[in-house]
């Protein structure tokens, strides 16, 4: 039996690093709890002060193929390289012609663009025509992931 997946990144602001998400997946906020129309009302109704409001923060998938992705604040900043990162995948470079090829790798440069401009930032650019093309990036909080 498989089981689900979810995929929790450690956050100094939790709601901020899942907003910049939210864009680089196409993701969108995690429903409140049946019965409650905003988190806010829920998060008031289980007593949570307005203080304490971002120690976690959850984007989903709209369309339910994704794991979930969890945020949790942590108090210290990221220290050393990821031994884990994500891919934000456009195109894979085997079996893709080269014009499909060079039209995914156009949108994947947009998109980097789009994640520039909501924080995050580039750190390589690797085109290499036996291994295909990527982009490593860095999201505001200094995680590593790559665009393909």
């Amino acid at each position: 039996m498989a089981l689900e997946v979810q995929v929790v990144l450690d956050a100094g602001s939790p709601r901020a690093l899942g907003d910049f998400w939210k864009i680089a997946l196409g993701y969108v906020e995690e429903p409140p709890p049946a019965g409650f129309a905003t988190w806010d009302e829920a998060l008031d109704a289980w007593g949570l002060p307005p203080d304490d409001r971002d120690v976690a923060y959850a984007i989903i998938d709209p369309d339910g193929a994704g794991p979930r992705v969890f945020f949790q604040r942590v108090p210290e900043g990221k220290t050393a390289k990821n031994r884990v990162h994500l891919d934000v995948r456009y195109s894979a470079a085997q079996g893709v012609d080269r014009e499909d090829r060079a039209a995914k790798l156009a949108a994947a440069r947009e998109h980097v663009a789009v994640l520039v401009a909501a924080g995050g930032s580039v750190l390589t650019e690797v085109d290499d025509p036996r291994e295909g093309a990527w982009v490593v990036m860095a999201d505001p909080e200094g995680n590593e992931f790559c665009v393909t």
